[in-house]
């Protein structure tokens, strides 16, 4: 299996910027994506931003303009870098992989990480 593990996550104030990182380890399987989803309290967990094998990335309308989602190949890494923070910024972020074993598609998560956004 794959297992993301998230770091970067912490107390900033409005206006700030913070990097995630998200590592997955792999063998013998592909990782077809990588991206996060985020879960505010009292909210449900959305998607945030995604980066396919080839590069495409996808970005909720909420964090357009401020998120950048970027990935190392040679380490399977993705970044999130988040500027402008906002006070509705603070949220869980949680991490994903999607991969391939045999015929079988399957999502990872990782643990999460918070972003709290002081104001």
């Amino acid at each position: 299996q794959v297992q993301p593990v998230e770091s970067g996550g912490g107390l900033v104030q409005a206006g700030g910027s913070l990097t995630l990182s998200c590592a997955a380890s792999r063998s013998i399987f592909s990782i077809d994506a990588m991206g996060w989803f985020r879960q505010a309290p009292g909210k449900q967990r959305e998607p945030v931003a995604s980066i396919t094998r080839d590069g495409r990335t996808s970005y909720a309308d909420s964090v357009k303009g401020r998120f950048t989602i970027s990935r190392d190949d040679a380490r399977n890494t993705v970044y999130l870098q988040i500027n402008s923070l906002k006070p509705e910024d603070t949220a869980v972020y949680f991490c994903y992989a999607d991969w391939t074993q045999g015929l079988s598609f399957r999502r990872s998560w990782g643990q999460g990480t918070q972003v709290t956004v002081s104001s």
